[in-house]
């Protein structure tokens, strides 16, 4: 999912959603985190993990509860346990190297463990012809 969709998403809570909206908007929201933003004149693409992440102590907090909350949406859609845990070594991955003050802020320039799980979330979901 491109950026440029990003605003074509319903973000309507009040409502119960279909399997692929449900989707979509885990999708928007791992693109928010991950790639929502570009370094002018690269192709080095970021997010609000990145930009969050560069507030000590609890910016890495914050964003690994909203990539927790990816994960716990994934499972609602029927994500079976083995990925899930995938799910979690990624985001552990990124919260704790994250944590690293420098080191963490370029880490998070890389790896992305939105998009990561999004793409095992939709390969789930299209083999099993969820989506």
């Amino acid at each position: 999912m491109t950026t440029d969709r990003i605003q074509d998403i319903d973000l309507d809570f009040s409502r119960p959603h279909s399997h692929a909206e449900r989707v979509a908007r885990i999708e928007a929201l791992a693109a928010l985190l991950d790639t929502a933003f570009i370094i002018p004149g690269t192709s080095l693409r970021f997010g609000f993990d990145a930009l969050v992440g560069l507030v000590p102590g609890i910016g890495d907090a914050v964003t690994t509860a909203v990539s927790l909350w990816i994960v716990k949406e994934a499972r609602a859609l029927g994500a079976p346990r083995h990925l899930i845990w995938r799910m979690l070594g990624n985001i552990a991955l990124d919260g704790v190297v994250g944590a690293v003050p420098l080191v963490g802020d370029a880490f998070d320039l890389m790896w992305k463990s939105n998009r990561r799980n999004m793409q095992l979330l939709r390969r789930h979901l299209e083999r099993d012809g969820m989506i």
